[in-house]
């Protein structure tokens, strides 16, 4: 998110591996990889929980240089696309937590601005979702929060 709503400066994070290339101790093939992904999506992972064991326990650190396709297009292919994207759906359930909270701790006013920021941010990342057309052009946090109340 880059400093959006914040002063930190912060600039320490784990780097991604820069290499575009297949890196020579994997042994699995592009078809082998492809299909672990989609076990673990059919196993309810969500992709990013996904790199994260591929890069554990398979020590496969980014699927696209072998592969030659992102996750998202590998779980298309395989009809295991969610409906709403990972960061997206984070976010609202994020936003949802906070707001229960609120209902039950009127007096927590320091609280309402975190919300304000969160919602923000998922209305940023609908539009962004939208007109990549990654959502329908219909989908509203709005009703989105009602389903999860």
């Amino acid at each position: 998110m880059g400093r959006m709503h914040t002063h930190r400066h912060g600039k320490s994070h784990s780097i991604r591996p820069a290499t575009l290339r297949a890196p020579s101790w994997i042994t699995q093939s592009p078809k082998e990889i492809e299909e672990l992904v989609v076990k673990y999506s059919k196993d309810g992972l969500t992709p990013s929980q996904i790199g994260i064991k591929l890069r554990d326990q398979h020590s496969i650190p980014l699927i696209k240089p072998i592969t030659k396709k992102s996750m998202g297009e590998i779980l298309e292919e395989n009809d295991l696309k969610p409906d709403m994207p990972e960061d997206l759906e984070n976010m609202v359930n994020k936003a949802v937590g906070l707001q229960k909270h609120l209902k039950e701790n009127k007096g927590d006013n320091r609280n309402v601005r975190s919300l304000e920021l969160i919602e923000a941010k998922v209305h940023r990342l609908s539009v962004y979702y939208k007109r990549i057309e990654r959502i329908p052009k219909t989908w509203k946090y709005k009703s989105v929060v009602a389903q999860l109340e």
